[in-house]
């Protein structure tokens, strides 16, 4: 009989023990990477580049799509815009230009922001579930009083059986944010802009 209760206690403290994973909430730090080419289109001219979050908050959903879930998935701002920042000048670099911090009178500007970054659930079937993953970049250049805007927006779908530790959501946002980055500097009126 006491075996049997031993069992039963044993059972019960890891089934707590697995429900309180599946709730814990999550911080992620990113480091998301650009991995297209860019045209090059510079002979060294300075260009001020800047990455700005405009996110209302650094949650960005939940593990369970629940609103009232203490399973919120958080990327802070402080982390992942100087992260965005190098991507950027290193673009501005590949591009043949030379990256700077510092505004200067009429000087061209590339200016990266993050507009929202979504992690929700998405339909579920049968024992599988789906995370669906949303971002939002947009890429501002100014150059002789013109200026170009480009928005950007990567999206994707993850269906799972057993839902995504920090690891697997670290590497899908990872992807996500490198993708939006790809296509922003993959826009050839963003280089021209630049090239004026």
């Amino acid at each position: 009989m006491n075996r049997r209760h031993a069992l039963c206690a044993v059972a019960a403290l890891l089934a707590t023990a697995l429900l309180a994973g599946c709730a814990s909430p999550h911080y992620l730090q990113l480091n998301p990477q650009r991995s297209v080419s860019v045209h090059q289109t510079g002979n060294g001219q300075a260009v001020t580049v800047a990455a700005v979050d405009e996110r209302d908050s650094d949650v960005i959903g939940t593990r369970t799509g629940s609103a009232m879930s203490t399973a919120v998935i958080t990327v802070s701002a402080h982390e992942l815009i100087p992260q965005l920042q190098r991507e950027a000048e290193l673009a501005v670099r590949d591009m043949g230009y030379s990256p700077t911090t510092e505004p200067g009178s009429g000087r061209p500007s590339l200016t990266v922001t993050l507009l929202h970054l979504g992690y929700e659930r998405g339909d579920s079937r049968p024992v599988i579930d789906e995370a669906r993953l949303e971002a939002v970049l947009e890429v501002k250049v100014t150059n002789q009083g013109t200026t170009y805007t480009g928005t950007y927006t990567s999206r994707r779908s993850q269906s799972y059986a057993v839902r995504p530790g920090r690891d697997a959501n670290r590497r899908m946002l990872n992807d996500l944010i490198g993708d939006a980055l790809d296509r922003a500097f993959s826009d050839p009126e963003l280089a021209r802009m630049l090239a004026r």
